[in-house]
């Protein structure tokens, strides 16, 4: 009998552990609040509609991956609603928008790219004049601050904690990177 006992409770043990361990990461970082967020923000700020993007995966896959995941990680979601918007987060979305339509023609011709950290960088500008190429790294200096200010401020209206904001950053260049039309 004893020997029966030890494995059944090891093994519930690790089940246990596995449980624990997803909440745990859903808790402390909420990805997808995060993802939706980006989402509007980037499309308002590039002035798109939400319904402009075409979905990436087709609905059976999406289906087969909700219900298989819904399984293996109960995912744990705050009951309070989720607000972002504060004077500071509008200001600095106006200021983006504004820039953006100056910045726009540069990311078409692949003079600026967008980076994995959720920032801008400048790519091949030897075509582009001495005052453009001034006038654009002053663009890209002004956007990189008002981006970090908006992780930050992100953070905080979110309640996540200020060691995470380049999580936050990682996140919103997934969005950031898709084609500009």
């Amino acid at each position: 009998m004893k020997i029966f006992r030890r494995p059944v409770w090891m093994t519930l043990m690790i089940f246990s552990l596995m449980i624990f361990a997803c909440v745990t990461i859903n808790i402390y970082f909420p990805a997808e609040q995060v993802e939706t967020v980006a989402g509007e923000i980037v499309d308002e700020i590039r002035g798109q509609q939400p319904g402009d993007e075409k979905p990436l995966h087709n609905e059976k896959s999406n289906l087969f991956n909700r219900t298989f995941f819904a399984f293996l990680c109960p995912v744990a979601v705050a009951a309070e609603p989720l607000t972002v918007s504060n004077p500071g987060i509008r200001k600095l979305k106006q200021q983006m928008k504004t820039r953006y339509t100056q910045m726009r023609p540069y990311y078409q011709k692949g003079v600026l790219r967008e980076s994995n950290s959720g920032y801008v960088s400048l790519g091949n500008t030897g075509g582009l004049g001495l005052k453009v190429q001034r006038n654009l790294k002053n663009l890209v200096a002004a956007e990189n601050n008002d981006r970090r200010k908006l992780y930050g401020e992100i953070a905080k209206a979110m309640k996540i904690d200020s060691s995470q904001v380049n999580r936050i950053g990682e996140i919103f260049a997934k969005e950031w990177q898709k084609p500009v039309r």
